[in-house]
Formats: C-alpha cells, sequence, structure tokens
C-alpha cells in the first residue's frame, strides 16, 4: 500500500517517504512508526501500542518513543508545537490527522529488468546488512546466520551516522543471486555487509565482508573461528568485533570521497567526514584543522548534531592535551554539546561529547553519568569506552579504569583511536603503582603513534616513580615537543583529579622526571 497526504508519500513495500518526488532518508524504527500511526489514523495509537508494534514489547523509555515521534514529525515538516500531522492526545497516545489518499502500489518489475536507481541521501550514507549465508549444508543452521545478520543490522543502528536498511528489506535478497550493486542501487545505499557461516561439531567459521557497491571495491573483511561453548556468548563476540570495525573503514571512505571533492561543493556530511579524518590524527596542527571544518558544517546546518557533537569533543580533547585554554572554549564546546543532545538524545556520540565537557570541568560525576549513558545507547562506541576508562581514573576507581580501557582495546582493535586506549590503560596502571605496566602501556601507545601527548606523560611518570632517569629525561622531551606549555603548575590546575593524593602522585612522577 502506498499512502499520499499533503506533498509526500509514504510507500510501504518500497519502505520510502518522498516529498515532491525526493527521497527523505529515515531511520527503520522512525519509518516503522510512521507507516503505523498513518495505517492506524482512524484510531488513537496508545503507547503501548507503539511499544508492541515497533519495539516487540521491549522496555522502552519515554523519551526514547518521543525521539521516535520527534524524528518522523521532522522528516514531515511538522513539529511538537503546531502538530499538523502527528498529533499528541494527552494522557492517550498519538494520532495521524492528515488527509490521506491510498494507493495500490505497482506490481514488482520483473527480474531481468533494470532496476530504478534509488537516490542516495547525501547528509548519512545507507547501509545494508544481507542474511549470512548457511555454508554448513544443514537447513536447520539457518538461524545462526539469520542471528548474526539481525544482530549486526540492530547494532549499527544505534550508530547515528548511517541510515540502516531495516531487515525486511534487507532480508529479502536470502537466497537469490543477486549482485551487490543492483541490491544497492535497489535500497538506496551505499555499503553492503554480506558473509557467511559454517558449522562443524563444535566449531563455527563466520567471515563478514564490508563491500562499497558504489565503486565495487571491498572495504574490510574479517574470518572468525570460535568454539560454540556458548552458542550466544558466540554471536554477541562475534557480533560486536564486526560491527566495531565497520564504523572506522566507512568513515574512512566517506572521507576518501570528500577529499575527491571540489572544495566549493562540500555539504556538511563532506566536511565532518574530513574533520574527523584530521580529529583521530591527534595532533596540534590536526586539531585546529577539524575546528575549522566542524564550524563550516555547523554554518551549513546549524542543527547538525553530529557537527556538534564531535567540535565539543574536539575542544575537550584540546583542553585535555594542553592545546586549547579551559576557560575559553569550555563555554562553546558545552553550548555545541547540550545542542547535539537536544537535536538526537539517543546519540551515544552527543553524550560522550557532553560527557567531555563535564570532565574537563570537573563535574567527574556527571561526567561519568554520560559516558554510561552513551555506551547504554551504543554498547559498541569504544571512543566512549575510553573516555569513560579516563574519567574513571581520575575519579580514582583505577581497577575498573583500566578494565573499561582494556573493553576499549578489545572491542575496537583497528579503530583511529587504539593509541588513546593505551595510554589510557597506562595511566589507570600507573595510578595503582604498577610502574612497569604502566610504561609498557604508554609505549604501545606510542609504537601506534609517535606523536601522542598523554602517552608520554604517563610515560614520563611511570619512570619517573620508577627511578629510570635516562628514560623519564627522553620522556620529557618528547613531551615538551608534543606539549611545549607542560608545566607542574599547569597539571596542577588543569587536570581535573577527585582526589588530592592522586593529583600529588602524579607531580611526585613528574618532579622525579625533572620537570619544574
Amino acid at each position: 500500500m502506498r499512502f499520499r497526504f499533503e506533498n509526500n508519500v509514504l510507500d510501504g513495500d518500497l519502505r520510502e517517504l518522498t516529498c515532491g518526488g525526493a527521497a527523505v532518508p529515515l531511520q527503520p524504527q522512525v519509518f516503522d512508526l510512521l507507516l503505523y500511526l498513518v495505517a492506524q489514523r482512524a484510531r488513537v495509537v496508545s503507547k503501548d501500542d507503539l511499544i508492541s508494534q515497533i519495539w516487540s514489547d521491549r522496555i522502552v523509555s519515554d523519551s526514547a518513543l518521543n525521539s521516535r515521534i520527534n524524528a518522523a514529525r521532522k522528516a514531515l515538516g511538522d513539529d511538537g508545537a503546531t502538530q499538523r500531522l502527528i498529533k499528541t492526545i494527552p494522557r492517550k497516545g498519538f494520532r495521524f490527522v492528515g488527509e490521506v489518499r491510498e494507493e495500490v502500489a505497482a506490481s514488482p518489475a520483473p527480474a531481468d529488468a533494470q532496476p530504478v536507481p534509488q537516490r542516495i541521501a547525501a547528509e548519512r550514507p545507507g547501509i545494508a546488512v544481507l542474511a549470512f549465508e548457511n555454508m554448513s549444508g544443514d537447513p536447520a543452521q539457518n538461524y545462526f546466520g539469520d542471528g548474526i545478520s539481525e544482530d549486526i543490522l540492530t547494532a549499527l543502528s544505534k550508530q547515528r551516522w548511517f541510515m540502516v536498511i531495516a531487515r525486511n528489506s534487507s532480508f529479502t535478497y536470502k537466497g537469490r543471486a543477486v549482485h551487490i550493486r543492483q541490491i544497492a542501487e535497489e535500497l538506496g545505499v551505499r555499503y553492503i555487509v554480506e558473509g557467511s557461516v559454517r558449522k562443524a561439531d563444535n566449531r563455527v567459521r563466520i567471515t563478514a565482508q564490508l563491500n562499497d557497491a558504489t565503486s565495487g571495491s571491498h572495504l574490510w573483511a574479517e574470518r572468525y573461528d570460535r568454539e560454540l561453548i556458548d552458542v550466544f556468548a558466540v554471536q554477541d563476540e562475534i557480533t560486536n568485533a564486526i560491527v566495531a570495525a565497520i564504523e572506522p573503514q566507512i568513515h574512512a571512505a566517506e572521507n576518501f570521497r570528500a577529499d575527491r571533492k571540489p572544495p566549493s561543493s562540500l555539504d556538511a556530511w563532506d566536511l565532518l567526514m574530513r574533520a574527523l579524518s584530521h580529529y583521530w590524527r591527534v595532533t596540534r596542527r590536526d586539531h585546529e584543522a577539524a575546528r575549522a571544518l566542524l564550524e563550516r558544517a555547523i554554518e551549513i546546518d546549524p542543527n547538525y548534531g553530529q557537527a556538534l557533537s564531535v567540535l565539543a569533543a574536539n575542544h575537550m580533547f584540546g583542553v585535555h592535551l594542553g592545546w586549547a585554554d579551559l576557560a575559553k572554549v569550555a563555554p562553546v564546546a558545552e553550548a555545541a554539546a547540550l545542542a547535539a543532545v537536544r537535536c538526537d538524545h539517543e546519540d551515544a556520540w552527543a553524550h560522550a561529547a557532553l560527557g567531555a565537557v563535564c570532565f574537563s570541568t570537573r563535574r567527574l560525576a556527571d561526567a561519568l553519568s554520560e559516558f554510561e549513558q552513551a555506551l547504554a545507547l551504543n554498547p559498541n562506541f569504544s571512543l566512549a569506552q575510553g573516555y569513560y576508562a579516563l574519567a574513571l581514573s581520575y575519579a580514582g576507581r583505577s581497577k575498573q579504569a583500566f578494565e573499561a580501557a582494556q573493553r576499549a582495546i578489545r572491542l575496537s582493535p583497528r579503530d583511529p583511536s587504539l593509541a588513546i586506549y593505551h595510554g589510557i590503560a597506562g595511566y589507570a596502571r600507573f595510578t595503582e603503582r604498577h610502574y612497569d605496566e604502566a610504561i609498557a602501556l604508554a609505549r604501545e601507545a606510542i609504537r601506534h603513534r609517535g606523536d601522542l601527548t598523554g602517552a608520554y606523560r604517563v610515560l614520563a611518570v611511570s619512570a619517573g616513580m620508577s627511578g629510570d632517569g635516562m628514560l623519564a629525561a627522553t620522556a620529557l622531551d618528547e613531551l615538551r615537543r608534543t606539549q611545549p606549555n607542560i608545566s607542574l603548575h599547569w597539571i596542577a590546575t588543569q587536570l581535573p583529579w577527585a582526589n588530592d593524593a592522586d593529583r600529588e602522585h602524579y607531580l611526585e612522577g613528574f618532579r622525579r622526571a625533572g620537570l619544574r
């Protein structure tokens, strides 16, 4: 069935909303909600109805429900004040009140007909997860491959960077020999995740591959061999590994795409991708380049939540590494982070950015709460896991900090911020007086990235406390190269310890390393 209202067409078969003929990008869950409201427009739809139909009776907060309603309204040019199309009925629920004309959708084109390409949303790349192929020869094992595919799809949906195609659409290609370029054109996506599952006795081999359908290239591929001691644990572990690997690969591909465009044609998404490529490099020059690109993106779209989030995080990372003045940038960063949360309070990046602001402004309890919220929204968000570990360290919870840093490292072994996570783990070990381990972890961070300020700090204080004067002096020289303004006064006043004893321990390590 196809529904027409105002200048919009909502097509349930194509799973597409268009306005004036142009596709309007919608997250799968928001599309499902809108389709349900339109189909049930003759009555008031209760909160329980929505939870049953859209969330399959899972526990859902009021804020989660309201964010989906707001997203549906925004897609239609509606809002909570005017409620032109989606009306809130106090204490009862919601109702679609627009005038709707129903049409029967055209029959599907023959299999040999050329598909009609769908417009790819400029602001976010689309991604489809195909049903993983069962290579075991046992039809009874189909459930395992389908489970892996569904878990990947669900986890990717929590990363707001992508438009993720719903299972109803992507699983229609199961068992059919269709080229990924055709699938991408029919679903309106750039990226396709596909894979296979082979089970034999008590072992399973899972392969996964990320394809750029527009260029035909393979961006990433991996194979996982596991013993099936606990089927669900194995499924969760592999799902997390695949999802954590996919995000940085798509960001890299999108940055490459943006780099090939002339500067005059860059849109907000392109600018954000370019900014991220600088953000991950963690140098002072790249910090400034990222800031300038993010500010341009926000000029184009002042309500661009992801650009606002990264801008806030970039400002606070600059403060932590001594490249930016806290008093100057904290108000700007906090305003950006709060705006990002208002844009989408279920975006993990927005909460991580606000957590970073709270961390640098010595509100550690609030920082921990925001990082925990970010991880609740997206458990595969390795950057939030790393920031959480850092905040735990400064809050005096060293053992938990080290465990959180290790989770970040395991979660995303190809993450652009892997060096930072090693440095954070090293600092956690320093706070526990395990200086040799702290030195080893700091060196590992430096091996990944030779100009990482935080790693040289950990190396200097750990060597100082362990009595290795030569290593401490070398580390301090490198630290002064990456952070020329480093001093005991800067350390004592700019870093947000909860406990005076932890601050004094860090300062003593620097004194022994030779810092004055």
